[in-house]
C-alpha cells in the first residue's frame, strides 16, 4: 500500500518541476539553479532528483518542499 502511494507521488513529480520552471526554458532554469540541464531535462521525464538537487530547488526558487513531494500546502514558502 505504501509503495502505491509513494508511486504516485513520484508520478506527479515531474509536472511540479515544470510548474516551478514555468516559461523558463530548461537550460535557463538550470543555469538559474547551477545545475545541468540534461539533469532538469531527465527530472521533468521522470527520473527520481537527487537530494542536491531538490534542496537547491526549494532554497533558491522559495519552494515549498511539502508542495513539491507531496503536493501539500501552497507551492512558494513563507519567508
Amino acid at each position: 500500500m505504501a509503495t502505491l502511494a509513494v508511486e504516485r507521488h513520484k508520478r506527479k513529480l515531474p509536472e511540479r518541476l515544470a510548474q516551478v520552471r514555468n516559461n523558463r526554458s530548461q537550460r535557463q532554469f538550470a543555469r538559474d539553479l547551477g545545475v545541468f540541464q540534461q539533469n532538469v531535462n531527465r527530472y521533468e521525464s521522470g527520473t527520481t532528483p537527487h537530494t542536491d538537487f531538490l534542496i537547491t530547488l526549494a532554497l533558491k526558487e522559495n519552494i515549498s518542499i511539502d508542495w513539491l513531494l507531496l503536493g501539500k500546502g501552497k507551492m512558494k514558502r513563507n519567508r
